[in-house]
């Protein structure tokens, strides 16, 4: 009878200490290594059940700062004040910006920074105003898109009311025509192209890089332009080679979403 009553009371104890346990869970995700070039120092692999993305935001730049290939910003949207990160982006303090609906991490510590945040939203990138935004407000979204910016640039379509003469250009030496790309895109996915083309559309400074459209006559409708991402600039009829690693189903958030791309080409001006 003693021993019984011994191992009935232990029950007990480990049965409360279990429950003390489960309430006391902490409701941020533990922590694991990140992931190369998709999270930031420490940030824990996103969980759609548990943390729901939150809304985009607009607003002013009051404090921002870059490390460890990540960018902080804090925005003042004129209601509250809230912290992102996202992929290093140039911005500085006083800048209008927009960032898409990204997940929360509360109670964050970044390591480089040797800074806590109360909560850090995570977000696919930081779209800038300026020259390129010259009707971005406090809040202004663009009617069809509510992650867009009031009066940004559509990056995604081509300048079909731009009259570019497209006739008469050859194909780069050893490259391919912007048909051929679309054709070929799963052979091409991962490999050095080059295009030969004019300039149909240039559109600086959007996410931190310049966006140009390029067509050389071939392809059909939804094939014939080819979406550049570059450091560098050209002018709206320009006759120009890019080249680069082409990516395939590339997805920058914002409702933008591409088949094929050239991100960080090398643009030559002929």
């Amino acid at each position: 009878m003693k021993r019984s009553m011994t191992l009935f009371l232990a029950g007990l104890i480990a049965a409360g200490t279990l429950t003390a346990c489960k309430d006391e869970t902490p409701q941020v995700a533990n922590q694991a290594a990140p992931q190369s070039g998709q999270m930031p120092e420490g940030h824990p692999p996103t969980n759609k059940a548990n943390q729901p993305q939150a809304a985009g935001h607009t607003g002013t730049v009051s404090e921002t700062m870059s490390t460890a290939g990540y960018t902080y910003v804090q925005i003042d949207t004129g209601d509250e004040k809230l912290w992102a990160a996202a992929p290093e982006t140039q911005v500085a303090v006083g800048d209008v910006v927009a960032v898409p609906a990204g997940q929360p991490m509360y109670n964050y510590h970044s390591q480089t920074l040797d800074r806590n945040f109360d909560v850090v939203y995570f977000v696919s990138g930081i779209m800038k105003g300026g020259e390129s935004a010259p009707g971005m407000g406090m809040g202004g979204m663009e009617s069809g898109n509510p992650q867009m910016p009031e009066g940004h640039p559509d990056i995604k379509a081509s300048a079909k009311d731009v009259n570019v003469d497209l006739s008469g250009i050859a194909k780069a030496e050893g490259g391919q025509t912007v048909g051929e790309v679309f054709e070929n895109q799963d052979s091409l996915s991962g490999k050095e192209v080059a295009v030969r083309g004019k300039v149909v559309k240039f559109s600086p400074q959007i996410m931190g890089k310049n966006w140009i459209h390029v067509q050389d006559g071939t392809g059909s409708d939804g094939t014939n332009d080819l979406t550049v991402t570059t450091d560098e600039t050209a002018d709206v009829g320009d006759t120009v080679v890019v080249s680069g690693i082409l990516e395939t189903d590339k997805d920058f958030g914002y409702g933008y979403q591409y088949d094929v791309i050239l991100e960080d080409a090398r643009v030559v001006v002929e």
